[in-house]
């Protein structure tokens, strides 16, 4: 594959110079280039096979707090010289000299891709999706539709920025995902899993795809042949195997500067306090290996990191990009983050994770006498002003003296961030992890999330 050329053979400085000649705490070159494949099969069809290539060059100016962004797919210099001189009209003040280094350097994000996408064939993706789909189809003759997507991109990123950044990046792509509907005559359930991450078709080795179409399929068979959950206040389990979806969307987007700078964060006036108890820690991390929410640099030319973010139910901080943290008077924590050249970066999540305990998970179902366990998170939302979220739950289970009973279904989980956080009285040694796409201020970034398996004592409130 041919070197992307990036910002290479473009007078950065000088372009940047145009962009600060009126003044600016900042000004910012930000270049992407996307090659990627989808392969859909649904209803027992191959309904899409695309593969493409989008690039372009976003120009961000930063003065007092606010940002001017522009975009182009004209990569010559003279666009982006007469587009920054644009921008530079909304400030007002002195030129700022500007100085870089004479080349980009190369940043490696956590991990290595043992196999490029693009060292395999189109017509052997293809015939994977098709076996997935016979397998999940295979499980039960209750098994109404499969949908089975594989999606792959090589994502490649070069920051030039004032002051003093001029980095790259290389980023891979891979995910394959399995949605079934199951129906006898009476009703219809879904099961949904998927796998993952910034990672090469490794992923795939050790029988993945033949685990995720089984676990899809059995999920939705079961949901079918589940009892209704009567609604009340009780006990919950979340086992691991439901990943991090909570601790993503009741506490993360809350813990995101942006939002607690506008006040629409429960957590705004809590850094120094307990917000949780004290078996709960939780950090935002981009440096795991593989995952999908990790890089080596964000879309600042910020270093990935690990940022704590609750220290034994303590609030540390929040999550910033370089502008909350200008206006905080912080370091920026490598979360500015945009889905591609088109939008200005914003405070994102990562790879978001409550830290492991020490208590065996299957010591914490067998301690619950009664109760529900999550084993599946669904959908749901959160509104990150009050901390109040409501969540669907895929795939559950009674707790009966201590032991997996019938499944259920229909059951939905609500309660407040800080209170279940205050809540959880028991913190499994295990840690389990879920892939996503998270959507903000109409932007989709991919991420990550994860937990230990977690007792959250009464009164956890759930719905039938």
């Amino acid at each position: 594959m041919p070197e992307v050329a990036g910002l290479s053979g473009l007078p950065v400085s000088r372009i940047l110079s145009s962009l600060l000649a009126r003044g600016g705490e900042h000004g910012e070159l930000f270049f992407e280039e996307v090659r990627s494949l989808t392969v859909l099969m649904e209803d027992g069809r191959i309904e899409r096979v695309v593969s493409g290539t989008d690039a372009g060059i976003g120009v961000r100016l930063l003065f007092r707090g606010k940002t001017y962004y522009a975009y182009t797919n004209d990569r010559s210099a003279e666009s982006l010289l007469a587009l920054s001189s644009d921008l530079s009209r909304y400030a007002g003040g002195d030129a700022v000299p500007v100085a870089l280094p004479s080349s980009a350097r190369s940043a490696r994000g956590p991990g290595v891709v043992r196999v490029p996408p693009a060292t395999r064939g189109i017509g052997g993706k293809v015939a994977l999706v098709r076996e997935v789909d016979r397998i999940a189809r295979e499980h039960s003759t209750e098994i109404r539709q499969v949908r089975v997507t594989r999606s792959e991109s090589l994502r490649t990123i070069e920051v030039a920025a004032h002051p003093g950044v001029f980095v790259r990046e290389e980023q891979t792509y891979c995910v394959l995902a399995v949605h079934c509907v199951a129906g006898d005559g009476a009703g219809l359930t879904t099961g949904y899993e998927s796998a993952g991450g910034t990672e090469g078709l490794e992923f795939l080795e050790g029988g993945v795809p033949e685990e995720l179409a089984r676990k899809a399929a059995g999920r939705a068979v079961r949901a079918l042949h589940a009892a209704k959950l009567p609604g009340g206040r009780m006990p919950v389990v979340l086992s691991s195997e439901a990943g991090g979806t909570m601790v993503h969307e009741a506490v993360g987007h809350g813990l995101e500067a942006d939002l607690a700078r506008r006040g629409m964060s429960v957590y705004k006036e809590k850094p120094g306090e307990r917000v949780g108890s004290p078996l709960v820690s939780i950090v935002d991390d981009a440096t795991v290996p593989g995952k999908r929410g990790s890089f080596g640099i964000d879309d600042e030319g910020t270093p990935g990191q690990r940022t704590l973010l609750v220290d034994g139910g303590i609030l540390k901080g929040f999550l910033h990009d370089r502008l909350s943290a200008m206006k905080d008077g912080v370091a920026p924590t490598g979360n500015g983050r945009r889905e591609s050249y088109r939008h200005k970066p914003i405070p994102r999540m990562t790879n978001t994770l409550i830290l492991p305990g020490s208590t065996p998970p299957e010591a914490i179902l067998s301690g619950a006498d009664r109760g529900l366990l999550v084993v599946k998170m669904g959908g749901g939302q959160v509104n990150t002003v009050t901390g109040d979220f409501m969540f669907e739950v895929a795939e559950g289970y009674r707790i009966e003296g201590g032991r997996r009973g019938e499944p259920v279904r229909g059951a939905t989980i609500a309660g407040n961030g800080p209170e279940v956080l205050s809540m959880i009285d028991r913190v499994g040694s295990d840690l389990g992890f879920g892939i996503g796409t998270c959507g903000k201020d109409g932007q989709g970034v991919p991420v990550g999330d994860a937990q230990p398996t977690l007792s959250i004592g009464p009164p956890f409130i759930t719905v039938g």
